[in-house]
């Protein structure tokens, strides 16, 4: 043993040696494993649980400039230390947290590839285009059904269930109440819409998260959460429904032709705008890796901008140059800091924004900063220790589902933060799955989605 630490201590000076330091290391982990207690490894989850719940009451929203990601350093200091005093070199912990930031680079890549590409399918149209089509379906017989599906769609087009409940959703609790439905039927088929969207819109950040933590990739992630979210989105589906037709409600929905109106005064609305996603769906079911997929997606995107929203781009850009330079700025100025298209209509300006890659910057930033805790919690064997002490009481894969799910939970109601709840869970247990070599990896992740409209 002695032998092999001071062989490992060498590796340090020298660098890595690729066959023999992944033994030494797990050598290295399990006398770790007996000097670090329980309550030891787990003093920078607890540091974190209190930063991150002081964060919400100092900072509330604002936790996420900045609060939030320091508390993750902070907590990732802790570790190291904790590291270093067990016997492990600051170049090992370093080791550990640079390859934990290499694992989520393929997340951060499409997430800056998901802010260019909505800003361009909302510039093309593609956007206004499902939420016109999507406002359409309502009738009061069907209203609650109609409901769900419009906010799924808009959902899953815009990939943000926050702002599709903020907005569309806000709409239909006043259309709903004008038909004499419960507000709580209302709300209830608006979030089970905007979340089930969400999960299955490669647009949003954290089903783009999720797979990248657990190991896998964003399509496989999204087929295996459909074998539970599809059923779960049916079931309210004929409930809704069957409220619906009890009701029997002859009113009639109005306020619905001032959100078409304000999107057709901007955009020309057509079914060949369909072909951009219709072609993202294509190369999916073709099996094509994310990162093209999307990527072809956001130039699609570019180039049906300028093909059929000449208006709109000679109303975003001044008119002292040529139609293609404005037409170049106004969609490479989408794909970076995003655009906003002003209809006149407050509740429709608010959906029809997007930031562009510059607003995946927070999330990134927060990721890195979540990565960086996770390698150090990893590097010093203390995740490895939480996670022994956690799988010791599994006995098999539903209980091992049971057991993630639950911890996704704790960490999304103790530090209200979604993506700390994917990041944390995920790197504890991933390796658990990976080496039972269980397909449900992902989707045991994102139990946690679903969390934050349960509690306050």
């Amino acid at each position: 043993m002695d032998l092999l630490i001071r062989r490992n201590s060498a590796a340090d000076e020298t660098g890595p040696i690729e066959v023999e330091q992944p033994l030494i290391l797990g050598l290295q982990q399990r006398m770790t494993f007996r000097r670090t207690s329980l309550w030891i490894a787990l003093l920078p989850v607890l540091l974190l649980i209190v930063l991150l719940a002081a964060n919400v009451m100092v900072f509330g929203d604002g936790g996420l400039d900045g609060p939030n990601q320091l508390a993750l350093l902070f907590s990732a200091a802790l570790a190291l230390v904790i590291g270093m005093v067990s016997g492990r070199s600051f170049v090992h912990l370093m080791d550990h947290v640079v390859a934990s930031i290499n694992t989520a680079l393929s997340a951060l890549i499409i997430l800056l590839l998901i802010g260019a590409l909505a800003g361009t399918w909302l510039l093309s149209g593609v956007v206004p285009a499902m939420i016109s089509h999507g406002l359409q379906l309502l009738s009061p017989s069907v209203f609650l059904v109609a409901t769900c599906v419009v906010c799924s769609v808009v959902s899953l087009a815009t990939g943000s269930s926050w702002s599709t409940a903020a907005t569309v959703g806000i709409a239909l609790m006043g259309i709903g109440k004008a038909l004499g439905i419960h507000e709580g039927l209302v709300a209830g088929a608006v979030i089970s819409g905007a979340y089930f969207g969400d999960k299955m819109s490669p647009m949003s950040d954290t089903p783009s998260l999720a797979p990248a933590v657990a190991g896998t990739d964003l399509f496989t992630h999204i087929k295996y959460m459909m074998s539970t979210s599809i059923p779960t989105y049916v079931i309210p589906l004929l409930m809704y429904q069957g409220v619906g037709l009890a009701q029997g409600s002859a009113a009639t929905v109005q306020g619905v032709d001032e959100f078409q109106a304000a999107i057709a005064s901007k955009f020309t609305i057509g079914w060949w705008l369909y072909l951009v996603p219709l072609s993202v769906i294509v190369m999916i079911w073709r099996k094509v890796p994310a990162l093209p997929a999307l990527f072809i997606g956001t130039l699609m995107g570019g180039l049906f901008a300028v093909l059929f929203q000449a208006k709109l781009i000679s109303e975003l850009a001044p008119a002292d140059h040529s139609y293609m330079y404005r037409a170049y700025q106004v969609v490479i100025s989408a794909m970076g800091t995003g655009t906003t298209v002003v209809t006149g209509n407050a509740t429709m300006d608010e959906l029809l924004t997007s930031g562009g890659m510059y607003g995946m910057l927070k999330t990134i930033w927060l990721i890195l900063c979540a990565m960086v805790f996770g390698g150090a919690m990893e590097g010093a064997g203390l995740l490895q220790r939480i996670t022994g002490a956690l799988i010791s009481r599994v006995q098999g894969e539903g209980s091992l589902i049971a057991t993630t799910a639950a911890s996704c939970v704790f960490v999304n109601v103790t530090a209200s933060d979604q993506y700390l709840s994917i990041v944390v869970p995920g790197r504890m247990f991933a390796p658990v799955y990976a080496e039972e070599d269980w397909p449900l990896k992902s989707s045991a992740v994102h139990w946690r989605i679903v969390v934050p409209s349960l509690h306050p």
